[in-house]
């Protein structure tokens, strides 16, 4: 498949999203070939691809959870991303920032003690003892607001291969060309509504990009979960 905004980006200008949930809803048709099919869920990193991710598991009829996955961010420039975290122990260092940016090594386990401790508590709060979904042989779409470095997104499909899926499609409403491309390699697709030239940052491409919270999240999962019923 491989559809992004790339192909057709010359054709109009770019788009700001509304919100997450439009970004959801215009993501949507660029997975279409998933619509209606057994096998596939839909995975949102939470909190913020949790809204998009709703959309787009409406839209296909799929099941919707989600992966937690936490970023390591540079100390003191928190928004700068130094790796990732996610479920089931996988994890993705950007070893040349962090030569760059001489951080000693018990500084980078130290934050991602203090991460896995919040990763733990969301997976508490967000499954509400449910079981995770079986994903052996299964299509999963998985979901995020946005790439900045893309190192979130590489750390949960690196922790998605051991669990067996059929396929991996990674789907974000906009990313940088370079890590929409890493991102894009890591998975076995990948697709992006916006791929602009100049950045600039998730949130300046959304109006609203407020932070989307626990009640939130937690209220999204069970509205998806009676859907289905």
């Amino acid at each position: 498949m491989g559809q992004h905004g790339g192909l057709f980006s010359a054709f109009r200008q770019p788009h700001r999203f509304r919100d997450r949930r439009e970004a959801g809803r215009l993501l949507a048709p660029l997975l279409r070939e998933y619509a209606g099919r057994e096998g596939v869920v839909v995975l949102a990193l939470p909190r913020g691809g949790v809204p998009v991710a709703y959309e787009i598991a409406c839209a296909l009829r799929a099941p919707l959870d989600v992966f937690t996955v936490r970023k390591l961010g540079v100390p003191g420039h928190e928004e700068l991303a130094m790796g990732a975290i996610a479920t089931g122990g996988a994890r993705v260092l950007d070893r040349e920032l962090i030569a760059l940016l001489r951080i000693p090594s018990e500084v980078v386990e130290e934050i991602a003690a203090i991460e896995q401790r919040e990763l733990e508590r969301r997976e508490r709060l967000y499954r509400d003892d449910r079981p995770f979904p079986e994903l052996s042989g299964k299509a999963v779409i998985l979901v995020d607001d946005g790439l900045a470095t893309g190192a979130s997104m590489r750390a949960a499909i690196d922790a998605l291969r051991p669990l067996g899926p059929a396929r991996i499609v990674a789907a974000i409403p906009v990313a940088p060309v370079e890590s929409f491309a890493a991102v894009r390699a890591a998975a076995d697709d990948a697709v992006c509504y916006e791929i602009p030239t100049r950045f600039g940052g998730v949130g300046a491409w959304y109006v609203d990009f407020g932070q989307t919270t626990d009640d939130e999240v937690r209220a999204l999962l069970a509205e998806a979960s009676a859907r289905r019923l």
